[in-house]
């Protein structure tokens, strides 16, 4: 869906696009992914979502629960391997790869019928070359409010304080250098629509930052039938440079229910403008 997903409450949750999602997941969400990209690259994916129910209260409009949970938590691997290390004379010495990883952590609370809150917080470790790594820390803030059952709203704060700090006394002793880069911290504002017939979701979201970006997300759901969706979207419509060529992506799941356990298979294509091939996600997940 063009990765415009902050305010989509329905589906299989994950609070990397908003924290506040995680309370709007139904039972136990277990998702995994593999990326097949070009150039060496990888990009894989875990994540596990939990919704908890607080109490009950009844009054005129019937019995709901009291307070409304969630929970969160994943990991991010991306990478190159088959770097080819050269001395000074071009003769190969050995391949190397680089792993970056992004360990994730979100809490979400609804408030009220209306509105939920969530904080993520993420540890990211970096494994750039042989003794030069770093870690960083960071968090995200997001809210969603439901104006009624078929539109949201989201707003949300990302990166807050993250930022890498390299060191590479170690490789190079008194030639070495320290360095921080800072992440920029992302502001984005989204909507989704659910509407009843058909059977469409249909999201859009901005995304602004400390770094003078401006991309325009959107996307849209579309359950054909029982078990089965298919889903289009575009990343990355730079408003600030419109020769900026999109992001855009297809794709599918379906599901199939076994006994409790609800099984589903996921495909995404991605164009990507700059690789010799484009981007596809194969992806399953296990609802509980």
């Amino acid at each position: 869906m063009g990765n415009a997903m902050s305010a989509v409450t329905d589906g299989n949750i994950v609070s990397y696009y908003n924290p506040a999602l995680a309370a709007f997941q139904e039972g136990n969400s277990f998702q995994t992914s593999y990326s097949f990209l070009s150039l060496d690259r990888s990009l894989n994916f875990l994540n596990f979502t939990k919704k908890f129910n607080f109490g009950t209260i009844t009054d005129a409009n019937g019995t709901r629960p009291r307070s409304i949970a969630g929970v969160s938590v994943g990991i991010i691997n991306s990478g190159v391997s088959g770097i080819q290390e050269r001395d000074n004379q071009g003769n190969l010495i050995s391949e190397i790869s680089t792993s970056e990883n992004q360990f994730f952590l979100g809490l979400s609370n609804r408030f009220s019928s209306k509105l939920a809150i969530g904080i993520s917080f993420k540890f990211y470790y970096y494994s750039l070359y042989e003794e030069v790594s770093t870690t960083a820390f960071g968090f995200d803030i997001g809210a969603i409010y439901s104006f009624n059952e078929n539109l949201s709203l989201s707003v949300m704060l990302s990166d807050i304080n993250s930022k890498y700090k390299w060191d590479t006394s170690d490789l190079y002793g008194s030639e070495g250098l320290s360095t921080t880069d800072r992440f920029p911290i992302l502001k984005k504002v989204g909507l989704s629509y659910r509407f009843e017939e058909p059977r469409i979701i249909a999201a859009v979201e901005l995304e602004n930052s400390n770094a003078q970006t401006n991309y325009l997300r959107c996307g849209a759901e579309y359950n054909i039938f029982e078990g089965f969706y298919l889903r289009g979207g575009i990343d990355k419509f730079d408003l600030n440079n419109f020769d900026f060529p999109v992001r855009p992506s297809l794709g599918f799941s379906y599901f199939y229910t076994l006994n409790s356990l609800v099984i589903g298979v996921d495909y995404a294509f991605v164009s990507e403008p700059y690789s010799s091939s484009d981007q596809h996600i194969i992806g399953i997940i296990l609802n509980f």
